[in-house]
């Protein structure tokens, strides 16, 4: 099954194995996208992050636009080149950073948002065609569209207005020039009001975008809510193109977005976590800074064969962590990056034998195992 850019090559109930094809290469789905805010994952060089089985990167519109500025970049010879990373890479469209800092919108209207940058304060605004343009200078394989991202109390008045206004700047914005070969993604809004969310599914799918992500979910509702939400609205997006759930990262919540038919998703998580001393394991969340690991010889994670666990310590990480060296928190973060690669790469394994379920179940239950047999030792 496919259209295009993307085709499914294994179902197991909602869950889908697929292949992006892009410009930069092909890239197997499910997958997880590192976070290249501004042009680099947090303490990894693009080669580890290569060797760690990344395949596609996000990077940030908003940042990448004010410094170094996408001409700067444009003239560089573009984005891969600028950073350094030959794979595929997808840009978000900077409405995400505009909308959250809800205090520097100066006015939204049909023709774009007008906001103070965080930078310098100047004012500043983004349109639809703004948004094509920049990303057209950066030359990224997956363009975002320009949407309105509300948080998850607003009104319903609201609501129904960013759904309106994102359609529109998407149709604007798919009218626009675009990179050779860049696909351009469309962004359902709504959040968790049904009938909003389902009005704007399928407007956005009725665009022809490339692919589709769902939009304004994991702003502050209510996990179960969340979930029950992308069950139902995922299968309404077109079947043949990909799917994409913009930031998450904890392996709970990768697994359940999977299930529920997702083939793409990103998150800070990974490397946030590595720069504030913690690890992502089997075993649960490790605070590397707590005392009990002050002379735990064992690797981070005994099943991973990342830097981290194949060469060091749980002792010597902690040590590196107290002492703010900046080995420990770049090790931490290859580790973290590594293992919601690994986990996501497993899920797809299991769906294409059919087996997605009883990888999920072994896996929650072996991080719940992992999280008791800790608490009982400390």
């Amino acid at each position: 099954m496919g259209d295009g850019a993307f085709t499914v090559v294994a179902t197991d109930g909602a869950a889908r194995a697929g292949v992006l094809r892009t410009a930069h290469g092909d890239v197997p789905t499910p997958a997880f996208m590192p976070v290249g805010t501004k042009a680099t994952v947090k303490g990894i060089d693009p080669e580890a992050l290569r060797s760690l089985g990344a395949r596609m990167v996000l990077a940030n519109t908003y940042h990448l636009h004010f410094r170094p500025g996408a001409d700067t970049i444009e003239a560089l010879g573009g984005l891969h080149r600028f950073m350094g990373w030959e794979g595929p890479i997808l840009t978000d469209s900077g409405g995400f950073q505009v909308f959250s800092l809800r205090d520097t919108i100066l006015a939204t209207d049909e023709g774009g948002v007008s906001f103070r940058s965080v930078y310098d304060g100047r004012e500043e605004r983004f349109t639809p065609e703004l948004a094509a343009d920049v990303q057209r200078q950066l030359g990224s394989d997956v363009a975002m569209c320009l949407d309105i991202c509300l948080p998850a109390d607003a009104a319903p008045a609201e609501l129904e207005l960013a759904v309106a206004r994102t359609t529109a700047w998407a149709r604007r914005q798919l009218a626009a020039p675009r990179a050779a070969g860049q696909l351009v993604f469309g962004i359902a809004q709504g959040g968790t009001h049904p009938e909003l969310r389902r009005r704007s599914l399928e407007e956005i799918a009725a665009l022809g975008c490339d692919g589709h992500a769902l939009g304004g979910l994991s702003v502050g509702e209510e996990r179960e809510l969340m979930l029950d939400t992308v069950g139902w609205a995922a299968p309404l997006l077109p079947a043949g193109r990909p799917r994409y759930f913009m930031g998450i990262g904890d392996p709970e919540g990768i697994l359940a977005v999977i299930e529920r038919g997702i083939d793409m998703f990103d998150c800070v998580l990974p490397t946030r976590l590595g720069r504030t001393g913690s690890a992502l394991t089997w075993a649960g969340r490790l605070n590397l800074r707590n005392r009990c690991y002050s002379r735990d010889s064992q690797p981070l994670d005994p099943s991973c064969s990342c830097p981290a666990c194949a060469r060091f310590s749980r002792a010597y990480l902690r040590h590196l962590v107290n002492q703010q060296e900046l080995l420990g928190l770049i090790l931490l973060s290859l580790h973290n990056v590594r293992f919601l690669l690994d986990l996501t790469a497993g899920a797809r394994v299991a769906i294409e034998r059919g087996e997605f379920g009883v990888y999920r179940d072994a896996a929650l239950a072996r991080i719940a195992q992992g999280q008791s047999a800790r608490e009982v030792a400390k």
